[in-house]
């Protein structure tokens, strides 16, 4: 883990810079990669910690006061492996359920029943012009075609919405 500390209005001693090193092995664990940025501050009688981590594309920040820098940079410690926590868990979980999805689909296709009419739909055929048609199938946006009786020809025809979405195609019978 690379990291950067600064101090303002504060010296970075030895020690500090050892103490954050050994408090942030609690964060590098969960990564292969990150990047540290640790500000400290001294306003009054209060410290100030602030601690960003940046790993997988991830931000994770924590900022506290306390009179005492050492309990102020702790408590950003357990702040940050809190959220830390929380993100895997969070991922892990949607990697459970997308797998557990996947062998749904995976299971279903194993089952699924093929060369077979599954769904059969009953409806009245009533004599109507083609253009009477397109306008009774534009008044029906679930549907992509229309069976009609062709009043001209007295043959059964069938009107179709293109892939364009606003023109529609006629199937006669020839003879």
């Amino acid at each position: 883990m690379k990291i950067k500390v600064t101090g303002k209005e504060l010296k970075i001693t030895d020690a500090i810079n050892e103490y954050i090193e050994k408090k942030l092995g609690r964060i590098d664990k969960y990564f292969e990669e990150a990047n540290a940025e640790v500000t400290i501050k001294a306003e009054k009688n209060m410290q100030t910690a602030e601690i960003s981590v940046v790993a997988n594309g991830e931000r994770f920040r924590a900022v506290t006061e306390d009179k005492d820098l050492y309990a102020s940079i702790d408590k950003d410690i357990d702040i940050l492996e809190g959220q830390i926590r929380k993100m895997k868990t969070k991922r892990e979980k949607m990697m459970k359920d997308a797998s557990i999805k996947t062998m749904e689909v995976i299971n279903k296709q194993e089952k699924e029943i093929t060369d077979e009419i599954l769904k059969t739909s009953y409806y009245e055929i009533k004599p109507i012009t083609p253009e009477d048609a397109k306008l009774k199938l534009q008044g029906m946006p679930t549907h992509n075609f229309l069976v009609f009786i062709n009043v001209d020809t007295g043959k059964v025809n069938v009107i179709h919405k293109l892939k364009d979405g606003r023109n529609f195609g006629l199937v006669e019978p020839e003879a």
